[in-house]
């Protein structure tokens, strides 16, 4: 195929393939936008949804709420007189137990002061004082009784008695409430003399505290409650608008409600289970973020914690009015916004998304396939129309040879001559041999390309077979002025296979690296066994070859090139046969090489067991 053909199947290729790339973009674009003017209708329908849901539900608890107040205001009317009654004999009671604790009190006192007047160095103690240093007599000694003077106005000086512990220990509670006092005495010297403790009844009772305390409590509740059942502003509206008080009332506790703060007037886990449960009924079931509105600032930010905080700057939001049947505006609004929205309608799309691009990655393939074959090709033609120069040029010299000795035996004189005839007779059957081999070997490529080529499967001596070869090779190896280095050690040799291929596999790889010499060429061979496996060598000091040529040796029709010097024989199928044979015979070859510094390839077989 020409170049310009090529070029031009690859610009219409292009050109389909940028075309269809073109549409899929344009049909995703347009689904994309379709599906998101989708989602923003259902949402805003979902919010619509809500708003209006939380504006009934407001409705029904004030109603609730009304018609259990209107039951409780009854309640309380008929309950007055008795709360009433219950107020005074409360009352009563209260001053009854006052009067009784003061008279404990005034007993108290009375003791107290006599006390006092009898013994002026009296100090009142606590009872968890008494209990743990001065009733227990093995730590009466820690108890420290000094007297400290303070200077007052002029030259006087007001005696106190401290009394304190030198050493702290655990403490043990009161048991009783009675007032403690110790007596300390001191001589004129204000030398303490001794100590002694005296004990008071309690200056109160806390039952009749406690009790006091509860009925205040009780009289105090009673007392509000009673308040509620006093004339208020709305009988006084009611009065002067001829409706009636109820009435009156709902209106006013219905513009209280209006009044009282959006905050107060919405629960937050209620508003979340309707977005969910309205968002859900219109197939979006994705993470999203709600705020909530006043008339000036947000209430509520990011409350639910649903998605991440890190929204982008151009995130859509869709927002609705709260409460909008309240009188003048409305006192608020309720924002929603989804931080993955594009995620969100490509998952979507997904069912669209995943056919177009496995057709796109099938056309894309189709177009790199087809430019692989067009190329293998074109390279393939190319091989062959070297292969076919090749092969002409082989087959031209020893046509040629025969031509010019059959003209010879035309020749009367030669004819005369027996030896002469025999040379040429024998030149010309030599050229016919070697016209023959060519094209066996031809024949034999095409029975392998055609999977037709029987081989024997018989018991092989590979270190025999190899030196049978190396033999046969050695008069020609000394024509060039090169020689064999054979080493065949291993001692597992026997293989299964067909010794005529083996015996060409070996002729093909000696006869390469006779071919591609230089001046001087040794060539080593050996053999040796690696696990199940024999390894035979051939390794040679020749021109070698570069990477790029390395890795196409073994394709059909490949030969190094040499330019127009056909000083190489060959068709390029030796190395091809090569490794066809090996892979049908369990083997596998391998090589290595540099430029201009030789050869190396491994023939490895597995060793009959």
């Amino acid at each position: 195929m020409k170049k310009n053909s090529i070029v031009l199947i690859i610009g219409l290729m292009s050109l389909a393939l940028i075309g269809v790339l073109a549409m899929q973009f344009y049909f995703l674009r347009d689904s994309y936008r379709q599906k998101s003017q989708l989602f923003d209708e259902s949402v805003n329908a979902a919010l619509t949804a809500v708003a209006g849901k939380l504006e009934r539900r407001e409705v029904v608890d004030f109603a609730k709420v009304q018609q259990e107040r209107n039951i409780e205001k009854s309640k309380r009317e008929q309950a007055k007189q008795q709360q009433l009654t219950e107020q005074l004999q409360l009352q009563t009671q209260i001053e009854n137990l006052r009067a009784k604790l003061d008279q404990i009190y005034q007993k108290y006192k009375l003791e107290e002061d006599r006390l006092k007047a009898t013994y002026p160095n009296i100090i009142n103690i606590e009872n968890w004082f008494y209990e743990t240093y001065v009733k227990r007599t093995q730590y009466q000694d820690l108890v420290e009784i000094n007297i400290v003077k303070t200077p007052t106005n002029g030259l006087y000086y007001q005696e106190d008695v401290i009394v304190s512990a030198t050493k702290t220990i655990p403490r043990i509670e009161a048991k009783d409430d009675s007032t403690r006092f110790l007596i300390v005495h001191i001589d004129d010297f204000k030398r303490l003399l001794g100590k002694s403790i005296v004990a008071l009844p309690p200056r109160s009772n806390p039952k009749l505290s406690k009790r006091i305390f509860e009925l205040e409590t009780k009289l105090n509740r009673l007392s509000k409650k009673n308040a509620g059942y006093g004339f208020n502003v709305y009988d006084s509206v009611a009065m002067l608008g001829g409706k009636k008080a109820d009435y009156i009332e709902d209106v006013a506790i219905g513009m209280e409600l209006a009044k009282r703060p959006l905050k107060d007037r919405l629960n937050v886990i209620i508003v979340q289970e309707l977005l969910k449960e309205e968002l859900a009924q219109r197939d979006i079931k994705v993470p999203f973020n709600i705020e909530i509105w006043s008339t000036s600032n947000i209430l509520l930010n990011n409350i639910l914690n649903e998605a991440e905080l890190n929204t982008p700057k151009n995130t859509t939001k869709y927002s609705t009015a709260l409460f909008k049947g309240d009188i003048g505006a409305a006192p608020g609004k309720l924002t929603i916004y989804f931080p993955n929205k594009k995620a969100i309608i490509a998952d979507n799309m997904g069912y669209l998304l995943l056919p177009m691009l496995a057709l796109l990655f099938l056309l894309v393939g189709c177009f790199a396939y087809t430019l692989i074959i067009i190329f293998r090709q074109k390279k393939v033609s190319e091989m062959k129309t070297d292969f076919i120069n090749n092969m002409t040029h082989e087959f031209k010299t020893p046509v040629a040879t025969i031509m010019i000795a059959s003209e010879s035996l035309k020749d009367p004189d030669i004819n005369a001559d027996h030896n002469r005839v025999q040379k040429l007779a024998n030149i010309i059957y030599d050229e016919n041999v070697r016209l023959g081999n060519h094209i066996e070997r031809v024949l034999d490529l095409a029975k392998l390309e055609k999977e037709t080529l029987k081989l024997d499967r018989d018991d092989v001596h590979i270190n025999d077979l190899v030196s049978a070869v190396t033999d046969s090779m050695q008069l020609r190896m000394q024509n060039i002025g090169g020689q064999f280095s054979v080493d065949l050690a291993a001692t597992k040799d026997i293989v299964v296979g067909d010794e005529l291929h083996f015996s060409n596999v070996f002729y093909n790889l000696l006869d390469n690296a006779i071919k591609y010499s230089k001046g001087d060429l040794h060539v080593n061979i050996n053999s040796k066994n690696v696990g199940d496996n024999i390894v035979i060598t051939i390794a040679d000091n020749g021109i070698g070859m570069s990477r790029d040529h390395l890795q196409k040796i073994f394709d059909q029709f490949y030969r190094i090139p040499t330019g127009n010097v056909h000083n190489v024989k060959g068709f390029g199928l030796g190395l091809s046969y090569v490794q066809d044979i090996l892979r049908r015979l369990n083997g596998r070859i391998t090589v290595k090489s540099e430029k201009d510094k030789g050869t190396t390839f491994e023939v490895i077989l597995p060793v009959k067991k």
